[in-house]
């Protein structure tokens, strides 16, 4: 068992009070004042004109975001490459297919350049892709500016997966705000948490109705039991939403604890040769830094790599992970298409993951960069 894990749940110790209001209300279902409180919280929060509809998990919200910008079967729908597999499964859900895109350096995110050669060769090829989906990889905002122009330019539905970026900003604008539709996560390793749930967010009244609908087993408005369409049952509990609203009370404390946490990494190991703390390219992007993460040249650390380094981190009880294995040479999409130039492989073969939790103390900050200063020391 680890010591010290990378992004463990950090209460804020008023969740008691919303799951206790559910049981006093005996509202122990998916409608209640939690859900409706939770969805106007997230929404005051991003400010705009966004609303949300809560379901039980980011990828129930991304399987109903691609129903809604009209995904069908055989449809080709572009994905980034460097991310977790639940952004690409929804696609298949609905035999649509993934078109996997390679990152940029910067910000580790769907590359621009590519984005756009994809899409040209799709048109090419005579299927025009139905809708782009880029990831806000650890925290991390895109480079949405470019993004949204070629979307515009080809006239292409942008999903946004903010899964990771809830807290985070572009421009002075929240991420979750940027897609026709966007997602959240709130996963039990999340910046905030619900144990599991998520978000659908959008500012088209249309979608958020149909989004209801189809979350809840899309029942007709009649006063029996009638259903013209196939619905899921992707709500998120009264209960749950519950957890959610107690977190959202400490949203901005845990975010600002996750930036120290990197601030604390960047100065640690600053002058230390061939480690680099992930960063912010400039000051148009604000990073919620869900996680931490390092890239190790092992060519100047005398051949000390990230798998060497997580190993040694292991014994020392203190969990790292690799970053992302990207998509394409995952067994179960190695045939999809892919548009790149080997950027993604090599932040997976030279990334690591530190711990980043909000609850993460200095002593056990210290220790971790103690231990991995002493390692590539080797001592």
């Amino acid at each position: 068992m680890y010591r010290i894990w990378i992004s463990p749940p950090h209460l804020s110790g008023k969740e008691m009070e919303y799951i206790a209001d559910a049981f006093r209300k005996n509202w122990i279902t998916t409608q209640g004042d939690n859900v409706t409180g939770f969805e106007q919280d997230i929404q005051s929060y991003l400010g705009e004109t966004t609303e949300a509809v809560v379901v039980n998990s980011g990828t129930s919200a991304l399987h109903l975001a691609l129903m809604l910008l009209d995904v069908k079967k055989n449809d080709n729908v572009i994905c980034q490459d460097f991310t977790f597999a639940a952004t690409v499964n929804p696609i298949v859900y609905l035999g649509a297919k993934p078109v996997l895109v390679d990152s940029e350096k910067q910000t580790w995110n769907i590359s621009p350049a590519f984005l756009e050669k994809a899409v040209q060769d799709c048109i090419q090829k005579g299927k025009k892709p139905k809708v782009i989906i880029w990831v806000n990889l650890y925290g991390m905002p895109a480079q949405i500016r470019e993004i949204r122009e070629i979307a515009q330019k080809y006239d292409i539905a942008l999903l946004e997966d903010a899964a990771e970026s809830f807290g985070s900003s572009y421009q002075g604008k929240k991420c979750g705000t940027f897609g026709d539709i966007s997602v959240f996560s709130f996963n039990g390793n999340k910046i905030i948490t619900t144990s599991g749930g998520g978000a659908l967010l959008s500012a088209d009244k249309n979608h958020i109705r149909k989004a209801r609908s189809l979350a809840s087993q899309a029942r007709d408005e009649a006063h029996w039991y009638q259903h013209s369409r196939i619905g899921y049952n992707y709500g998120m509990s009264n209960i749950i939403a519950g957890i959610g609203r107690g977190q959202m009370t400490a949203l901005e404390d845990r975010v600002e604890a996750r930036r120290h946490n990197h601030r604390f990494y960047k100065e640690a190991f600053a002058g230390i040769a061939g480690v680099t703390v992930h960063q912010e390219p400039d000051k148009h992007y604000l990073s919620n830094h869900w996680l931490s993460c390092l890239l190790i040249e092992p060519e100047l650390t005398g051949g000390i790599d990230c798998g060497i380094l997580r190993e040694k981190l292991t014994e020392a009880g203190i969990e790292a992970r690799f970053l992302w294995k990207p998509m394409h040479l995952q067994p179960v999409f190695k045939k999809c298409p892919f548009y790149g130039d080997g950027t993604s492989e090599n932040l997976f073969r030279k990334g690591l993951c530190l711990p980043s939790g909000s609850n993460l103390t200095e002593k056990e900050r210290n220790e971790i960069a103690q231990v991995i200063k002493n390692i590539l020391s080797r001592e």
